[in-house]
């Protein structure tokens, strides 16, 4: 058999390996974080990251199947890293908040489903947390609409938590 059918059915392979991982693995973690107690916005956080995670996998099995140098590889890497660097030093804002997204999410009372009202003189909002992704906290208001509010600005604001969300909460007695 020539070489490159082996690739192509190796890549196959690989593709659908990561199908069945990708599909075992969102209804493991689900499962699993749901009998911690732990809230829906951060199960769907931690499956995001499991699934970079399968993904980044696979496509570094993509690129030995392919017979992808490891020199190659760093010097992509090496170059994606360079860009990302000068990006983020030309936009401080996007570092910041990725860092506040993480902030936000561990650390912050204020959670997806919870309705809050920030406290704004010029702008105040109020809605329910519907979203919290890398880098915009998503509100959906009262007449529907979706207000994004970059991470970092959600820091730096006073936060009224007006109703938390207790759908994912244990019961207590």
């Amino acid at each position: 058999m020539e070489i490159y059918k082996i690739q192509l059915i190796e890549t196959v392979l690989v593709i659908i390996g990561y199908l069945i991982i990708y599909y075992i693995n969102k209804g493991f973690v689900n499962n699993s974080l749901k009998q911690t107690h732990v809230n829906r916005g951060r199960r769907k956080m931690i499956i995001r990251a499991v699934h970079l995670l399968s993904l980044i996998t696979a496509i570094v099995l993509l690129a030995a199947i392919w017979g992808v140098q490891q020199n190659d590889i760093a010097v992509f890497l090496g170059t994606i890293l360079t860009v990302l660097g000068i990006a983020f030093f030309a936009q401080w804002s996007l570092l910041s908040n990725v860092t506040s997204s993480v902030l936000l999410f561990f650390n912050h009372p204020m959670k997806i489903g919870d309705t809050i009202k920030i406290l704004d003189k010029e702008f105040p909002y109020e809605g329910e947390v519907s979203d919290l992704t890398y880098f915009f906290v998503h509100i959906r208001t009262i007449d529907k609409e979706v207000i994004t509010i970059p991470n970092s600005l959600m820091l730096q604001k006073a936060i009224l938590i007006v109703e938390q969300d207790h759908t994912s909460k244990p019961n207590q007695l």
